[in-house]
């Protein structure tokens, strides 16, 4: 009786884990662990072992799984570029990083768990999926590169990834993949980037109903408000990202920066709470946005950073010319006590042609994001 109980209780664990939904716009028809077989690990080892197999696995999360001191800790010194008030970052030297780039900043002591700067490497044809809001992985993030492709991350958190530490780790790194789809996803106390794609090309990649969760102790901008500066980066060689129904709030830049080869499509997202800037943009960018509300943000792109082609659906006129190559007009985007964003280079919009893209609603959609987006929420 024990066991079928027990065995009752895996199976239930497992149904109620499922993938849900599908994925829209670029990664659409991504399967992840597909037929594959359904585990559940219960140690970091068994997590990790899931995770870096070449088999067809779907891994759910049932559990937190805390990595911080698990590989062990470092003591070194770094510097204080921000200064060394209490709740500015202070940086490691990461491939000499004090030393090549703030060499005038003040040398101090960091002591930081080598988990963050390790993450999981993640293997092809995955699916990775927390229960209810259980699934959690603290002080480690997952990284999927060298052609790794076909891989779904639904319904977890990653957080405390040496949140006092710039290059204390990044949460999600794609690098040289395809095909990836990340939902309802939480990132928050992460010490450097929360999503990084580059610099390989990541091809297709959907980014939905995540929340991107900047508030902290510590952070990297002027007067060190609590608001992470290093939340998005997008510059891989060669990626087309939908990013769509997500959260991102209390930043306060690179949210995202937008760079490499990039096509950006940015559909129904809420920026919320930001005193520095959202956008950051250099010369291969290609940003299409609308549909989005930008609330309480300085300014939505970093005037010095607002390269790259832009169409950002100023008025109901321009965003006919959406329809040539989306196959339908674009939407307005909303402003409150923000700044705004400009552009309506159409030349460009011809790269979405042929492609899954992700349908868009007008902005007043945005207001539930808050409410939908991130992990448990499903």
């Amino acid at each position: 009786m024990r066991v079928s109980i027990a065995a009752a209780l895996v199976a239930l664990a497992h149904s109620a884990a499922a993938v849900t939904g599908a994925a829209e716009g670029f990664a659409k028809g991504v399967t992840g662990g597909g037929s594959g077989k359904t585990v559940t690990p219960t140690t970091n080892a068994e997590l990790v072992s899931y995770l870096t197999s070449s088999e067809s696995l779907n891994i759910v999360l049932t559990k937190t799984f805390d990595f911080i001191g698990a590989d062990g800790t470092a003591s070194e010194t770094g510097c204080a570029p921000w200064g060394t008030a209490s709740t500015c970052q202070l940086a490691i030297n990461k491939d000499k990083w004090c030393d090549n780039y703030q060499p005038n900043a003040k040398k101090v002591a960091v002591k930081y768990s080598k988990a963050g700067l390790q993450p999981i490497q993640v293997k092809s044809n995955k699916s990775i999926v927390g229960s209810g809001s259980k699934g959690i992985i603290r002080g480690k993030g997952l990284r999927i590169s060298g052609g790794q492709k076909n891989i779904i991350i639904q319904n977890i958190k990653i957080e405390e990834l040496n949140p006092q530490y710039v290059w204390g780790g990044d949460a999600i790194t794609l690098d040289g993949a395809d095909l990836i789809w990340i939902d309802h996803v939480t990132t928050s106390r992460i010490g450097r980037q929360h999503i990084v794609l580059g610099n390989n090309a990541s091809g297709r990649v959907t980014i939905s109903n995540c929340d991107i969760d900047g508030r902290s102790s510590w952070s990297a901008d002027s007067g060190c408000t609590g608001n992470h500066y290093w939340a998005l980066y997008f510059t891989g060689s060669n990626d087309m990202i939908t990013f769509k129904n997500n959260y991102v709030h209390h930043t306060s830049g690179r949210s995202p920066k937008v760079g490499g080869n990039t096509l950006l499509h940015a559909a129904n997202n809420y920026w919320y709470s930001n005193p520095g800037h959202a956008f950051e943009a250099d010369s291969g960018a290609k940003i299409l946005v609308e549909g989005s509300i930008f609330q309480n943000v300085k300014a939505a792109v970093d005037p010095n950073y607002a390269k790259g082609s832009w169409f950002v659906s100023p008025d109901a006129n321009t965003n006919k010319n959406c329809a040539a190559s989306l196959g339908r007009n674009c939407q307005l985007n909303a402003y409150g006590s923000s700044g705004s964003l400009s552009g309506a280079t159409t030349g460009f919009l011809s790269n979405f042609k042929g492609k899954n893209i992700a349908a868009a609603a007008d902005p007043n959609s945005a207001k539930n994001v808050v409410n939908t987006a991130g992990f448990g929420k499903i």
